[in-house]
């Protein structure tokens, strides 16, 4: 794209509209301001391009925002704004025209608002001054949002920037794919939940992805698959009985799963109570483990015992090669760092009965799998891996 032709029709720059939908509310609650030309050229490209200067870029931006502000505020509607920025931009006038223009369209009690979503791009050299002039904007209700999350990004310099709204990108998980996949969007998850942060999913293009975005906690959806940018505003509502039906579809699913996962753990706590009672001489972990493993084979490839403090009691009884055998290494290790351990082992202990974990990649193997843990009495307890064979066969514990 020609930059000296943008710069010179400045007229042909013109704002439009994408909504952003809700999960609890499901309707359209904001629309980001994206830029065309000509009416059906993006202006991406040049906002991202480094060789053009910055002076031409942030006018670009301004013309932009300005003429978006201008037919925002003959809507009637209370809706968020969400308004792009590179943050090196930004700061090239210490985000004094941005908050101007602001100021120019929107009545103080209506600056709340405003999203402005920051770029994740690279800006460590500018962390301290960016913090203090978001710090600056939070004061008049500017909400921020970092946008284009993906493999790349730095979860140290987005918390220290305490967002609003983490919006994670599909198109760039995407293309992580396997393991790293699951792996990003669960550290995003985490990090939004400790720093008080909604999760906006962008780029939804199919019904599946909705459903994995509202089943990893998002609250903001936005895509092709929901509504493309338009010139101007659709009906709020226009996306409601869609919502509601699929969102039910979701719930059952989701309901289903769960109710499965129950009497899987039902299932193996009386499987397991009643081994224990049959093989009552068993007086050795070994001998006890090693029963264990050959009535269980089907389902497990690896067991062991613990104490309540997290230290192994026991060797690993393992299966390798189809034949069991014993890691005496690994006894006296201990375990109670790994997340939820002692958390499952309180429960455990006054609960009496057992306990199955989340779907999480085996440190060893590096397969997903679960763990069934079941309290043998006060001060031992069993664990029991199932291997992923098992949970592929029954694929609704994956």
């Amino acid at each position: 794209m020609d930059a000296m032709e943008i710069l010179t029709n400045p007229e042909k720059v013109q704002p439009v509209f994408q909504p952003i939908f809700s999960a609890d509310e499901h309707r359209v609650i904001g629309y980001e301001i994206l830029g065309r030309f000509q009416h059906d050229i993006s202006l991406g490209p040049f906002f991202h391009d480094q060789t053009i200067p910055e002076e031409y870029r942030i006018d670009v931006d301004n013309l932009l925002l300005e003429k978006a502000l201008q037919q925002i505020v003959k809507n009637d509607e209370n809706f968020l704004i969400f308004i792009n920025r590179d943050p090196n931009l930004l700061l090239f006038d210490q985000g004094e025209s941005f908050l101007e223009m602001i100021h120019k369209y929107l009545k103080p009690s209506e600056i709340g608002r405003v999203v402005l979503e920051l770029s994740d791009t690279d800006y460590s050299h500018n962390l301290e001054r960016l913090q203090h002039l978001l710090a600056y904007y939070k004061t008049y209700g500017i909400k921020i949002a970092i946008d284009h999350l993906g493999e790349e990004s730095h979860l140290d310099r987005i918390a220290q920037m305490s967002p609003h709204i983490l919006k994670i990108n599909l198109d760039k998980l995407r293309k992580t794919g396997g393991d790293a996949f699951q792996v990003i969007l669960f550290s995003l998850g985490m990090l939004a939940r400790k720093i008080g942060a909604n999760l906006l999913f962008e780029h939804i293009e199919q019904d599946y992805q909705l459903r994995f975005a509202w089943k990893n906690g998002a609250r903001y959806y936005q895509g092709f698959y929901l509504a493309a940018p338009k010139l101007d505003f659709i009906d709020k509502d226009l996306l409601r009985e869609k919502f509601q039906s699929e969102s039910r579809n979701f719930i059952s699913y989701e309901k289903k799963k769960l109710e499965t996962v129950y009497q899987k753990t039902v299932q193996f706590n009386d499987e397991i109570h009643a081994f224990l009672n049959k093989h009552k001489k068993l007086d050795t972990y070994e001998a006890l483990l090693g029963a264990l493993g050959k009535s269980f084979e089907s389902m497990c490839f690896r067991l062991y015992i613990c104490d309540e403090e997290g230290f192994q009691k026991s060797p690993n009884v393992l299966k390798q090669n189809g034949e069991w055998i014993t890691q005496q290494e690994y006894l006296h290790k201990n375990w109670s760092w790994r997340p939820y351990f002692l958390e499952n082992i309180i429960k455990m202990k006054y609960e009496k009965k057992g306990i199955l974990s989340d779907l999480y990649s085996d440190i060893d193997t590096g397969e997903s799998i679960r763990t069934f843990s079941y309290p043998l009495n006060s001060e031992e307890y069993l664990f029991l891996d199932l291997s992923y064979s098992y949970l592929y066969e029954h694929d609704e514990l994956l």
